[in-house]
């Protein structure tokens, strides 16, 4: 696996940072590519997605670029605006489709939290001018509702997604209740698939007392997301 720091230009003089985990033996057009996006308290380095960064490319299934909002970029503890954020995942996206060492094959969008609804956001528009194309959607924690008010879940855009979508939740996550998930994933237009972590929160985080309990539960949403990206590829 190889990993390296790139910069990504925004607007102007504007930067962010990005890192691509590409395997070993990747295969210009051909091996899939995931972008991925942080969650709103956050930032590309956060462990869960280090860890399906690093596990997709060290099992030679997916070049993956995980990025910074412009937000997190410069320190900031609120997220910018909507239509900036999908602007800077738009100039990821592009990012990763035009590298030069090894431009992907089939590509994939996702993220954490808010970067999952962001990314669902563009998905949803595929169709229009300033949506994006994507084989299928990773979502690690997807921001349902707010806590305790899973009554208010906000259903439409995930009912306007017509790609293939994996979520991966944990129970215990405050911000997606599965008891209002599962029925909305029969009712997208292309019924959602869901991997759940027993006891995981928001980050699918476990309160088990090893670290050793933690890498197992990357391990397996490493193996589930590595399936749901090669059955698509």
């Amino acid at each position: 696996m190889i990993e390296r720091r790139i910069r990504i230009g925004i607007d102007g003089a504007e930067q962010v940072t990005g890192v691509v985990n590409r395997p070993e033996g990747c295969v210009r057009g051909v091996t899939p590519g995931l972008v991925l996006a942080h969650g709103a308290k956050n930032d590309l380095d956060h462990p869960l997605l280090t860890a399906v960064a690093r596990g997709l490319a060290e099992a030679g299934v997916a070049t993956v670029l995980r990025f910074n909002f412009a937000y997190s970029e410069r320190g900031a503890d609120s997220p910018d605006r909507l239509d900036r954020l999908e602007a800077v995942y738009r100039r990821a996206h592009d990012a990763l489709t035009d590298d030069e060492v090894c431009p992907p094959g089939p590509l994939f969008l996702g993220g954490k939290s808010l970067g999952a609804r962001v990314a669902a956001g563009m998905a949803s528009r595929h169709h229009e001018g300033d949506g994006l194309l994507s084989e299928g959607l990773v979502f690690l924690g997807y921001p349902l509702h707010a806590p305790g008010r899973a009554a208010e879940a906000k259903l439409d855009l995930l009912l306007r997604l017509d790609v293939p979508s994996l979520f991966l939740e944990g129970t215990k996550d405050p911000f997606c209740d599965l008891t209002v998930l599962r029925p909305a994933l029969e009712r997208m237009p292309v019924p959602g698939r869901l991997y759940v972590v027993e006891g995981g929160g928001h980050s699918l985080e476990v309160s088990h007392s090893s670290e050793d309990g933690q890498d197992m539960v990357y391990a397996g949403v490493v193996e589930a997301v590595a399936r749901f990206i090669t059955a698509r590829s």
